[in-house]
């Protein structure tokens, strides 16, 4: 960010903003999961600030559904629905067919060695059960093809949906710490075969490893 921009910031708005990114990653993280009661004054005091900055972060994050407030309840992490679940894998499914569909075979050599670069480093964490590392792969290697696509809506609505993408990945590698292993060999077969320019087949890999991530969430027993 240029200089004059961060001058023009007030340090009540940097405040707001450090609030904010912090309750959201302990959020995302499952630090704070879903159904905990969170307190302005505690949170306040575990960041170091005052109630205010606390407070308009609070509002941010009602206003993204990662919280909800109430008089009667307080402040509660959400959980989501398993219909918000849902809806949300058929999104992904319908955007990201179409994003490999468009990019098959058109990569090119530095868009080529950055998918390789992420899938060496998803190889390298292999059977180490690192869940944070393991989500931060998983968002990057989706989020890639998105970025090569330079379609400015659909990157949009990835960019949009990635928070609660996190969520749901988190929750599925914690519950089944050895899907990040198995999702570094669909992540290879889908980004081999848009390198090679197979849009049917890559978009085919990857909605059968969608699938198998949503029922993994929601129908556990049948995954």
């Amino acid at each position: 960010m240029p200089a004059d921009v961060v001058a023009a910031v007030s340090p009540r708005e940097l405040l707001k903003d450090r609030a904010y990114e912090a309750l959201k990653e302990r959020i995302l993280s499952s630090e704070f999961p879903p159904g905990s009661f969170l307190a302005e004054r505690q949170l306040a005091e575990q960041l170091g600030m005052s109630k205010t900055p606390v407070k308009a972060a609070l509002e941010r994050l009602q206003f993204e559904g990662l919280i909800a407030i109430s008089p009667q309840q307080g402040i509660v992490v959400r959980d989501l629905a398993i219909q918000e679940i849902a809806d949300q894998y058929e999104i992904r499914v319908a955007l990201e067919t179409f994003i490999l569909r468009s990019l098959a075979g058109k990569l090119t050599p530095e868009q080529i060695a950055r998918v390789r670069g992420n899938l060496e480093a998803q190889r390298q964490i292999q059977g180490t059960g690192d869940v944070a590392r393991g989500v931060e792969l998983d968002a990057e290697f989706h989020m890639q093809f998105a970025e090569f696509l330079s379609n400015r809506e659909i990157l949009r609505v990835m960019r949009q949906l990635r928070d609660k993408v996190q969520r749901v990945i988190t929750r599925v590698f914690r519950l089944n710490p050895g899907r990040i292993d198995t999702s570094f060999g669909e992540h290879l077969a889908i980004a081999e075969a848009t390198i090679a320019g197979d849009g049917a087949s890559a978009a085919q890999l990857l909605e059968a490893h969608l699938d198998r991530g949503r029922r993994l969430i929601l129908s556990p027993r049948a995954a």
